[in-house]
């Protein structure tokens, strides 16, 4: 069975940082564009990274460019989003996602079930 399972979640102070991994089964994350997107209540989920199948080339939204950075592990078959300097607007649900290239950015077609992160004093 085909599935993502996202952890790592978690409360942080501003300023400080978190890693979320991202575990497939079924399938291999190297076969597959893999991305980071969230969600706060009430709003469209938001894109914030990618990682490309082949070469492992990442792209950043602008929100999260030189605060978060996208790698995976292919041994572990797990995709990490290492996000650091969390500000509370980075305050969402959490989703990876098996993806495809969209422009400069990707679209999720296969969803974990999220982590939640809160940035907050």
């Amino acid at each position: 069975q085909e599935q993502l399972v996202e952890s790592g979640g978690g409360l942080v102070q501003p300023g400080g940082s978190l890693r979320l991994s991202c575990t497939a089964s079924g399938f291999t994350v190297e076969g597959h564009v893999i991305g980071w997107f969230r969600q706060v209540p009430g709003k469209e989920r938001e894109w914030t990274s990618c990682i490309d199948e082949n070469d492992g080339k990442t792209i950043y939204g602008d929100s999260v460019q030189g605060r978060f950075r996208i790698s995976r592990d292919v041994a572990r078959n797990t995709v990490y989003l290492q996000m650091d300097n969390l500000q509370p607007e980075d305050t969402a649900v959490y989703y990876c996602a098996a993806a495809k290239w969209l422009g400069s950015s990707c679209r999720g077609h296969f969803w974990g079930q999220g982590t939640p992160v809160f940035v907050s004093s």
